[in-house]
């Protein structure tokens, strides 16, 4: 079971949350600043002070007045008018981060929500229950409020869950699982809808997926460079770490440790695909770790509006989305790029002149074309990222009547970055599938983390000897290295 806090959840933590299905409790010392934080922002109330989002309209109606019988109703029809979302609905992974994630943001304890509200959204993410999201709809300030009031909705019986792709009522989901729908007090509508857990809950698990892809793309680089029969040199401790970025040494490092069993290189310089592989792979990876970092500043930050901290309420702007829009949009663009050196390698694979090789690597080169189009299939996917990497959060649309006349776009960064990272694992996977048949036909040793590869993909994927169609062992490849078997005997062996 995972413990939130508040000020230490981890992308780690989100992970196991998210794509395990592991249960979510919190600290005694938490749910004691939670209450403190409630209590003082009931005392304010009982003063008559003027609170906004809690006794007033929102946004540009953030000077109407509303009655104290009415302070309930004014949560609930911000939640109901807020549930504006369309599109396809977000993934079982995404939701279970951003609840957790928005859970977590209550225990820092600027949100002056109650105990309960706490307890039921833990309630949902405990029981599997997946409210249902659509994917558009937030602009990324004022926070994610069109995707946080659809979960919001569904906590309160409103809404739906999702089960096996289709959509049931919540208040019949709820009464089956035991739960009552959740009946919003003043101040947690505005609370729970008015941050940055979607964006950050996508940008949690994409960073677990490019974790997982970096050492894919490591272990597909190595068998390439075995078959080409690259020159390690490149890779010289000394040599790669004169220049000194972390992620650089780390990737050196790694293919020095994969290459073991490597012969002498074919030439003295090798084309960049492979003799910067430390450096490109590298400085991906240092892209991932600052967003990383981002991120879990974010998800154990206060991004709520109005912030209260004893007994004092601030309309402040945590709420904006632009550091994690950023992180989206910059890994985007890193992965978008470790996507173009994989295609290259991919292409020196086929092209005779390069690699030494049979043509497109069949032995019959004319009367069959072997894989000469998986790397027509890895270039456009590289073409389709490329369109997907402009940041999306160098555009700004004022919302509101103007009253929010700069948002971050950090939605739509995180959905792009989402469908760069499903195209990255196809681009590995086709080098995957080129580079082990070339180090097969080429006769190159490979070290043990290679073979253990090869192995794995081979039970699966046979060598090609004539002409199949290369789609299905493509989607084959993809299940393998996503299984927990490989993450377990292969990916877990790779130290970065």
């Amino acid at each position: 079971m995972a413990e939130i806090d508040g000020h230490s959840l981890s992308v780690n933590a989100v992970r196991n949350i998210a794509f395990l299905g592991q249960e979510v409790r919190t600290t005694k010392e938490a749910l004691q600043r939670l209450r403190k934080n409630r209590e003082s922002l009931e005392k304010l109330l009982e003063s008559g002070k003027t609170v906004y989002g809690v006794n007033t309209g929102f946004g540009s109606l953030y000077n109407v007045k509303v009655p104290q019988d009415k302070i309930g109703e004014l949560q609930m029809n911000l939640i109901r008018s807020h549930a504006s979302g369309v599109g396809e609905p977000l993934s079982r992974e995404y939701v279970r981060a951003m609840m957790t994630i928005r859970a977590n943001t209550f225990l820092y304890a600027h949100s002056a929500v109650s105990e309960n509200l706490l307890q039921s959204l833990l309630d949902l993410i405990n029981k599997g229950l997946v409210p249902y999201v659509p994917e558009i709809g937030s602009v990324g300030a004022s926070g994610d409020l069109a995707p946080l009031s659809h979960v919001a909705l569904s906590l309160a019986g409103e809404g739906e869950f999702l089960k096996d792709g289709k959509r049931y009522r919540s208040a019949a989901v709820l009464k089956e699982n035991g739960l009552a729908p959740y009946k919003f007090s003043y101040k947690e509508g505005v609370a729970f809808i008015n941050g940055t857990a979607a964006i950050s809950g996508i940008l949690a698990v994409e960073i677990a997926r490019a974790c997982d892809l970096i050492k894919l793309s490591a272990i597909s680089a190595a068998i390439s460079f075995s078959a080409l029969r690259g020159n390690a040199a490149a890779y010289t401790k000394w040599a790669v770490e004169s220049r000194n970025h972390a992620g650089q040494a780390k990737i050196s490092r790694v293919m020095r440790e994969l290459l073991a069993e490597s012969g002498e290189g074919a030439r003295i310089q090798d084309p960049y695909s492979l003799r910067c592989i430390p450096q490109v792979h590298g400085a991906v990876l240092d892209t991932l770790e600052y967003a990383r970092n981002v991120l879990e500043i974010e998800m154990n930050s206060a991004t709520d509006n109005p912030l209260v901290k004893d007994g004092e309420v601030i309309s402040a702007g945590n709420f904006h989305g632009e550091p994690v829009a950023f992180a989206c949009d910059f890994l985007a663009i890193a992965l978008t790029d470790l996507g173009n050196i994989c295609e290259r390698r991919t292409a020196l694979l086929v092209d005779k002149n390069m690699s030494g090789l049979p043509a497109f690597l069949t032995r019959d080169s004319g009367l069959s074309s072997g894989y000469m189009i998986p790397q027509y299939v890895s270039a456009a996917l590289c073409n389709y990222n490329k369109t997907l990497a402009h940041p999306a959060s160098v555009d700004t649309i004022p919302t509101s009547a103007s009253q929010e006349d700069h948002v971050s776009m950090g939605m739509t960064a995180a959905l792009k970055l989402s469908r760069i990272v499903a195209n990255l694992k196809k681009i590995i996977a086709i080098e995957l599938l080129l580079s082990i048949q070339a180090a097969e036909v080429a006769g190159v040793p490979l070290g043990n983390v290679l073979s253990r590869t090869v192995e794995i993909i081979r039970k699966e994927v046979p060598e090609l000897k004539q002409d199949r169609p290369p789609y299905v062992d493509i989607e084959k490849i993809c299940e393998l290295v996503s299984s927990d078997g490989f993450e377990k005997t292969v990916l877990e062996q790779i130290r970065i």
